[in-house]
């Protein structure tokens, strides 16, 4: 992120010295404070799609106008800030986020702290979108976000695509909504790893971690690499990244249980869950 933003930094400087300006000179033209010529030219700062536009004007180089917008809207993609990508509503995203799933064939995630969207319940959902909205202020739209997420889901029972899920046990076990909601979205995880296409994997508390799950990470067959901060949300894709995260997945993937081993991870979770729902017992009868 930050090299790019200095490269396109330079490309602006380029200009400005063809255009044989001094840094003043176009702040000055601009109306601009002259730290802010310096610090595009120094990749401290992002510019605007109106900056890039006005900085080409002055400098007489129309022509290169597309040219660093694409470069820009690139670096935006690979950085995308929660509050800018929110802005239309949670709805919004989840459709951006679809269409992604029409193009990708094999979906590997990692997930640390929570089940994936894929793997969702609707209840489950809800508490994760009605999450963003109170950390984020935007629109609250969680129920048509809710409704988006699950036709997203349409896409597990399609032959032509194949999911691999790694989940640790602490992501089973984080009281990220009510424990009776965890307890069917942990039955929804058992009924889905039974589909043909889906393979769930789950590290248990005692397997020793060859990597630390420093965090969640998605893999777009080898194209793209989706990391969600609390910021941003971080597309990669340069080849050496995607490498790395294909490694790193068959890493934390060769110590999951998988089938019936698997199953017995959700199930102790489930015994042990259940004790704080009234009226449920152990086996989740």
């Amino acid at each position: 992120m930050h090299e790019a933003r200095v490269a396109l930094g330079k490309r602006l400087r380029e200009l400005r010295r063809r255009a044989d300006m001094s840094g003043r000179q176009l702040a000055e033209s601009l109306s601009w404070p002259p730290s802010k010529v310096s610090k595009l030219e120094n990749g401290r700062q992002t510019p605007t799609d109106h900056d890039i536009r006005e900085w080409t004007r002055v400098t007489g180089s129309e022509a290169e106008t597309e040219a660093l917008l694409a470069s820009l809207h690139t670096l935006e993609v690979q950085h995308a800030e929660w509050q800018r990508q929110l802005r239309s509503g949670l709805k919004a995203h989840q459709q951006e986020i679809a269409g992604l799933d029409a193009r990708t064939r094999f979906f590997r995630a990692f997930e640390s702290t929570f089940i994936p969207g894929l793997l969702q319940t609707a209840e489950y959902a809800q508490y994760r979108f009605a999450q963003s909205v109170a950390v984020f202020d935007v629109r609250d739209d969680v129920h048509e976000a809710v409704a988006a997420r699950m036709r997203r889901q349409e896409i597990l029972y399609r032959r032509d695509k194949r999911f691999h899920f790694v989940l640790t046990e602490a992501a089973l076990r984080y009281r990220l909504c009510p424990p009776e909601v965890m307890l069917g979205q942990l039955d929804r995880l058992v009924s889905l790893s039974a589909l043909p296409n889906v393979r769930l994997g789950v590290i248990g508390f005692e397997a020793a971690y060859p990597v630390a799950p420093a965090h969640g990470f998605w893999l777009l067959d080898d194209d793209r690499v989706m990391v969600e901060t609390f910021s941003a949300e971080l597309n990669l894709a340069q080849p050496q990244e995607t490498r790395l995260y294909g490694r790193l997945f068959e890493q934390l993937a060769s110590i999951a249980s998988y089938g019936r081993s698997a199953r017995a991870i959700v199930t102790r979770v489930v015994d042990d869950l259940a004790a704080h729902v009234p009226g449920v017992i152990e086996g989740g009868e």
